[in-house]
């Protein structure tokens, strides 16, 4: 092994009384950058900073409640026998399409009640949740969790014996799939925020790409995956979700081309 990529060798610290966890640093870090970064590029359409803090506030609470839940509801099998454990988020286990669902769903409702433009508030926004995304991924990375296959590659994530799976305990190098999405997600950001420049598709459609996009992203990363999760016909319950936001998405964002506006 000539390199690795280092784990951290805990995933939390002390101050004073209370215990740090780097993984909600993470996902705390991802939504700020992403509702400040939102309050900026809603501001540039004609918006208000305050519309953006407003929809967060509900926003936010909902998707991480919606991917506790997704995560729960796709692998309760390992909630048997300690269901007390569900609200521990902590302990990591957060499905993200559950979350983006839940998050994106009560936005719009907020923003349909404030009067917001739907449309208009969806395409601000839109490029921020892949940014918030990557950010939070790095929490997994704290915890040991969600690595990829064995592999000898120089980029290779060292994982402590004590998280490593019982058919790999010989093995101290995985893919970084944390790593791997969070390019992927960051790169989807930039393709978004450009395409939303350029006019290239109707107000409110952005969407559809963002979700077609992490489809494709999620569906490689997933491949990769090592953990336990549970299976559909055989096949991860998750690359079936992403099969499903690649069409869905498709769909949505071919429909809505701009072709008269479009450069």
């Amino acid at each position: 092994m000539i390199a690795a990529l280092p784990s951290p060798s805990a995933g939390s610290f002390s101050l004073g009384p209370l215990e740090i966890r780097g993984y909600g640093i993470m996902i705390a870090l991802g939504v700020i950058v992403a509702v400040v970064w939102g309050q900026r590029r809603w501001e540039a359409k004609g918006g208000s900073a305050d519309d953006i803090a407003n929809i967060a506030l509900w926003a936010v609470p909902a998707g991480l409640i919606g991917s506790r839940l997704y995560h729960v509801a796709t692998d309760w099998r390992q909630f048997r026998g300690r269901w007390q454990d569900v609200p521990a988020v902590w302990q990591g286990g957060l499905g993200i399409p559950g979350g983006l669902a839940a998050g994106v769903i009560v936005g719009v409702l907020v923003a349909r009640r404030q009067g917001i433009s739907m449309s208009k508030v969806l395409d601000a926004l839109v490029p921020t949740l892949p940014v918030a995304q990557a950010i939070g991924r790095w929490g997994n990375w704290f915890n040991q969790e969600l690595f990829g296959r064995p592999t000898d590659l120089p980029w290779g994530l060292s994982i402590d014996a004590d998280h490593r799976p019982a058919a790999h305990l010989a093995v101290e190098t995985f893919h970084p799939t944390f790593l791997y999405e969070g390019l992927w997600n960051l790169s989807l950001a930039a393709v978004l925020v450009r395409v939303d420049r350029r006019g290239v598709l109707k107000p409110g459609r952005l969407i559809g790409l963002w979700v077609c996009g992490y489809g494709l992203g999620r569906l490689w990363v997933e491949s990769l995956r090592i953990d336990h999760a549970s299976l559909l016909a055989g096949v991860r319950v998750n690359i079936w979700v992403s099969l499903v936001a690649i069409v869905v998405g498709g769909a949505v964002a071919v429909t809505g081309r701009n072709y008269r506006d479009a450069r």
